[in-house]
């Protein structure tokens, strides 16, 4: 792996990190009834199903390339699709649609823990989570290196993104739907992070036309 690769990773990926997701509307949701260090101990729930998610990935890619170097680059392929794919679903997604859906608040405050189960329950149930380590990860290996070694690194990449964008949402859970109440607000968002994963899925898919 090359710090080229992991120069298009990095963006990409915390582009995916802090797409307003049901995890990251979650930690807004905490951050405003619950406060901020509830929110980012809650979010570390999260974490522990993406260490899952991308131990399997990387467990059954393993398997693939030993199969067939051929199949692996057609899955890389059409990753780089899904990404494009993605971008331009957020880029046309209307801004309305993305509304905060939380409960109450409660009179009793619930427990960290309940928390990070929660968190861990919608991530795991996420059919996008499992996509993306499915489908976007593995654009950024190469198989004529150690697989294992090369999800490791992208691996605990991700997850300090993600312990980013935690941050950031429940850093903002109090001013964020103020920051983003808007409709010109939440597009721009919208369309800044759909830009950044459409250029990582022209520039995979270009690199790969031309090796």
């Amino acid at each position: 792996m090359t710090w080229t690769t992991l120069l298009v990773f990095i963006p990409a990926c915390f582009a995916l990190n802090m797409i307003p997701g049901s995890n990251n509307m979650l930690s807004v949701h905490n951050a405003v009834h619950y406060g901020f260090s509830s929110s980012f101990v809650g979010g570390i729930g999260r974490l522990f199903a993406f260490v899952i998610m991308i131990f399997l990935a990387s467990a059954g890619l393993a398997t693939i390339i030993t199969t067939s170097k051929f199949l692996f680059l057609i899955i890389k392929v059409l990753g780089a699709l899904y990404l494009i794919y993605l971008a331009i679903q957020l880029w046309r997604i209307e801004p309305e649609e993305q509304v905060i859906h939380g409960e109450k608040s409660l009179v009793k405050k619930p427990s960290k823990l309940s928390l990070m189960r929660h968190e861990f329950i919608v991530a795991g149930g996420n059919p996008k989570a499992i996509l993306i380590f499915t489908a976007f990860l593995p654009q950024f290996v190469s198989s004529t290196a150690p697989v294992g070694e090369q999800f490791l690194i992208l691996g605990v990449v991700f997850i300090i993104l993600e312990i980013v964008a935690i941050s950031i949402y429940a850093f903002l859970g109090l001013n964020l739907q103020k920051l983003l109440s808007t409709r010109t607000a939440k597009k721009m968002f919208n369309r800044i992070c759909s830009g950044m994963l459409g250029i990582a899925g022209f520039a995979l898919l270009l690199s790969k036309k031309n090796a």
